[in-house]
């Protein structure tokens, strides 16, 4: 009697996948998608290149050159315009000052412009009013600033001085911004009426995205008014204060117009700032060799805190929003 061997069904191997052929003219779509994203970027990829790029780079190329801006540059200095910008005791004055308009912004300026916002969330009446005076200051031009403020701080003839004679406070007049002694903090007074309303409405922005459940909570669970706030509020509110102290801190690094119009940098260098060293030495004495390596050190002092405060303090928001976004395409 002839066996006949059937093979196990579990022994075999397993069928291979059908093969499916590309749909005709998926690559030729992808192509046309490229191109078509290409094509609309190409405009403002040639704005950037032309406005922000090439100036940056021949910056740079000039900074190596003792110029006077007149034809090309052809007397090549190396890193002279850099080691005698380090060495220049009016810039390193200009780094200070730069240093003290950040500390003060950040412990006065931005501080006063959260207890301005704390305080219009709530139910007052006429609080859009009050938003709309303290953000008019921030719509002004900085020229029309500065010249409003020359005349209230001019010695001896200023709103200020007639104010502070009225109610007998007279000792506390002065030169102002003639004085070196105060000049910077008559300044710093002047940027807080000028730009604090812009932090302001960022916070109220941020204010009101938070739930009002979780206030409502923290009520129920007996949470005072601070411990509110700084239980359930400031953590919220970190994300738009971060961005808030990144925006001040590179305002303060590119201040030139506010301080032009009112002082000129002076009295003698006491309110210069690193813009209008640059423009000192670039438009008025022609040593744009060395007003370029000025704006270079300005572009890398801003691009090094810049980088710094993404990858060390906005990593999380950065992350969050990559994240929603990715999951929204989903």
């Amino acid at each position: 009697m002839t066996s006949t061997y059937l093979p196990d069904k579990r022994s075999r191997p397993p069928l291979a996948p059908p093969v499916t052929a590309p749909a005709p003219g998926r690559g030729r779509r992808r192509v046309l998608n490229w191109l078509t994203a290409i094509a609309f970027q190409l405009p403002a990829l040639a704005l950037f290149g032309l406005l922000v790029l090439l100036p940056i780079l021949f910056a740079i190329y000039a900074s190596l050159f003792r110029w006077g801006g007149f034809g090309m540059p052809s007397d090549y200095t190396g890193a002279d315009n850099f080691t005698r910008l380090f060495q220049d005791p009016v810039f390193l004055g200009d780094l200070w000052r730069c240093a003290l308009l950040v500390v003060l912004s950040l412990a006065l300026q931005l501080p006063f412009a959260l207890a301005m916002a704390v305080l219009l969330n709530q139910r007052l009446r006429g609080r859009a009013v009050y938003r709309m005076l303290f953000f008019a200051p921030y719509v002004l031009s900085e020229v029309v600033t500065g010249v409003l403020f020359s005349m209230i701080f001019a010695p001896d003839d200023g709103l200020a001085d007639h104010v502070l004679g009225a109610v007998g406070l007279d000792a506390l007049g002065g030169k102002w911004f003639a004085d070196p002694s105060t000049v910077m903090a008559t300044l710093f007074l002047v940027m807080t009426w000028k730009y604090f309303g812009f932090h302001m409405m960022l916070y109220l922005a941020g204010l009101q995205a938070i739930p009002a459940e979780l206030t409502e909570a923290a009520i129920v669970d007996g949470a005072g008014p601070w411990q509110r706030f700084r239980g359930v509020t400031l953590p919220l509110l970190m994300p738009t204060l971060r961005i808030s102290v990144f925006l001040s801190v590179i305002g303060s690094i590119q201040l030139f117009d506010l301080v032009w119009v009112i002082t000129a940098g002076g009295p003698d260098h006491h309110s210069e700032t690193m813009a209008i060293s640059m423009f000192q030495y670039g438009f008025k004495r022609y040593q744009v060799g060395y007003a370029s390596a000025i704006s270079v050190a300005m572009f890398g002092i801003s691009l090094v805190f810049a980088l710094a405060y993404q990858r060390f303090v906005l990593r999380r928001d950065l992350a969050g929003a990559t994240t929603t976004m990715r999951g929204g395409g989903a």
